[in-house]
């Protein structure tokens, strides 16, 4: 008997754990920054089939010299164990792009751009968001 309630608490633990584990659709959509001050849409890449892209659909510095509206900040060609990868990511603050993963769960996406190995990365973490800030508004 204790073998068959150990078996049905892993069967039931295993269930738990595939409905929680995210797909590769889950990082599409718009996310916020952890600064507040971009909104990142995640969406197929139009130009690069099965590839997911990021770019930023709205910035707080819209309309200035500051503005990042329209900028591709990641390509990614492939969705492998929990994440996409395969592609880069850019950095508009430095103006250079890195390897790239993207890992989304929940209303959660991280972002880890890293030059070599994953492991010496870097990693920004930004929060689901269901709308675009109001003002400013990217021209782009």
């Amino acid at each position: 008997m204790k073998t068959l309630n150990r078996l049905i608490t892993v069967v039931c633990w295993s269930l738990a754990a595939s409905a929680q584990a995210a797909g590769p659709e889950d990082a599409q959509g718009l996310w916020m920054t952890a600064e507040s001050d971009a909104v990142i849409r995640f969406a197929p890449c139009a130009d690069a089939p099965g590839a997911l892209c990021g770019t930023i659909v709205w910035d707080k510095d819209a309309g200035t010299p500051a503005d990042t509206c329209g900028v591709r900040i990641a390509q990614l060609g492939r969705y492998d164990k929990d994440a996409w990868r395969d592609g880069w990511v850019y950095d508009p603050r430095d103006d250079k792009k890195y390897k790239g993963v993207v890992r989304a769960k929940a209303d959660e996406l991280r972002i880890r751009a890293f030059v070599g190995v994953e492991i010496l990365g870097q990693t920004e973490q930004l929060k689901r968001v269901a709308t675009l800030p109001a003002t400013p508004v990217c021209k782009h």
